[in-house]
């Protein structure tokens, strides 16, 4: 039987076969069983916090677990629209034992998705997301009269996080920390909305927000970090300089220039890794980063005397990799950045207020700070209808090893199974394009001849 929970939660069609308002009820009955079950709310009533990014069917799914929660005598506090980020924060700072997060991050507006975070505002571990799924609809002593829970509403939620962001730089930032510096914001029609500008206003900046007025059905629609075109226009226009764009549940974050050229994770994370170092806080001189990230980033960080630690690909496992080392910075190319020092999860307006302080404080442009990564051309070709079970085939190996070989300190290759899909995705970073190409379609044609199904 397939696992219900994902590498982020239950995520799905919205009121489709699986993601419904009784899956919803149930997820929360059962996570909150499960947890009073393992003693977490022994002592005193428990409370959770629960909040959406603003897609439409975030209302009826956050209705539906907040129903629940309250039926299993847990009280919650509705935190409306705020990023996922942002439910991490008040998870921990208002001393919750569960928040959930209602967003289906940059997916399209039909998806939408549940995540449970722990107290503290960390992800649950996978042993008991299992358990979460174990004991969904099983019975279980139902509260009555005032044992119930109670349902409110934190109408300064996102005002208090957004708050908390601008004194992230230091204990010198305030209203002139990004004075004289004019960015552009694209919000996603989505949590960032409302978040993303408060916070860059409240440090001086001049801010102009695009796809800042979500409708509920737009959200991810042809803007934010998964459609840049938007904001690169919109900073040649206004002269900014500087752009940021964020997802839907704004987790992530991705850059423009004051020319118009995109600013990726990859370059993000080296931006800010150097900034830690001169600031002394980049424990054991160390960046995590996941297999994907461009060779480009690896050579920057070895000339900079940074050490590169590198995960398979996912947050999930780049955090593991820094709780497990006590690192304070990692993250992924497509620009899901975590600062540890400051969240717990990925924080696409961090991120953005962190890039932008580093620019004041240096007085470089964005594009001389991100010049430092000199990306490799990428290539990613995709192999349907394999056995993505036999990737360790001794001849495709011995290919694979051949045009390592071949491209030596000049490129790189990454032949990946698919999480989801029966396919085999080849990678190939080279000094040019149609290098890359030419060795990605080459080994292309290996794994079709020697995984066919």
């Amino acid at each position: 039987m397939t696992r219900l929970f994902g590498t982020d939660g239950v995520r799905g069609l919205a009121n489709g076969e699986t993601l419904t308002a009784s899956l919803a009820l149930d997820l929360a009955v059962s996570a909150a069983r499960v947890l009073a079950d393992a003693g977490q709310f022994e002592g005193h009533r428990p409370f959770a916090v629960i909040g959406r990014d603003p897609r439409i069917s975030g209302h009826f799914l956050e209705a539906a677990v907040a129903a629940g929660l309250a039926s299993a005598g847990v009280d919650v506090v509705d935190l409306g629209v705020i990023p996922t980020p942002g439910i991490a924060y008040l998870t921990a700072e208002l001393g919750a034992d569960l928040g959930v997060v209602i967003t289906a991050s940059h997916n399209p507006m039909p998806d939408n998705g549940i995540k449970f975070l722990a107290r503290g505002g960390h992800k649950l571990d996978d042993v008991v997301e299992d358990a979460i799924e174990s004991r969904l609809g099983a019975p279980f002593d139902h509260p009555t009269g005032a044992s119930v829970g109670r349902i409110s509403f934190r109408s300064t939620a996102v005002h208090e996080y957004a708050d908390h962001l601008a004194t992230t730089l230091g204990p010198d930032s305030g209203p002139s920390s990004l004075s004289g510096l004019t960015v552009v914001l694209d919000c996603a029609q989505g949590a960032a909305s409302l978040a993303g500008p408060r916070a860059f206003e409240a440090l001086g900046a001049t801010v102009i927000a695009i796809n800042n007025t979500p409708r509920g059905d737009d959200i991810n629609d042809s803007c934010g970090s998964t459609h840049p075109e938007q904001l690169q226009k919109a900073v040649l226009e206004h002269g900014a300089d500087a752009g940021f764009a964020f997802d839907g549940d704004a987790d992530r974050c991705l850059a423009v220039d004051a020319s118009g050229n995109l600013v990726d994770g990859d370059q993000i994370m080296a931006v800010l890794a150097l900034a830690l170092r001169d600031a002394g806080r980049l424990p054991s001189s160390t960046l995590v980063t996941t297999v994907m990230s461009n060779l480009g980033l690896r050579q920057a960080m070895s000339a900079a005397g940074i050490e590169l630690r590198t995960t398979g690909v996912g947050d999930r496992y780049v955090l593991e990799e820094m709780r497990a080392g006590g690192y304070s910075l990692g993250g992924e190319q497509s620009g899901h950045v975590i600062m540890s020092d400051h969240a717990t999860t990925g924080d696409g307006i961090l991120t953005a207020l962190h890039v932008a302080s580093r620019m004041m404080t240096t007085g470089e442009s964005l594009a001389s700070l991100a010049s430092v990564v000199t990306r490799f051309p990428q290539v990613l070709v995709n192999v349907p209808s394999v056995d993505k079970s036999r990737c360790d085939d001794p001849e495709l190996l011995a290919a694979v090893a051949a045009e390592e070989a071949a491209l030596g300190e000049t490129g790189r290759i990454l032949l990946r199974p698919s999480g989801t899909e029966p396919l085999v995705r080849v990678m190939v970073e080279a000094p040019t394009v149609d290098h890359a190409t030419t060795v990605a379609e080459r080994l292309a044609g290996v794994v079709r001849d020697r995984l066919a199904l």
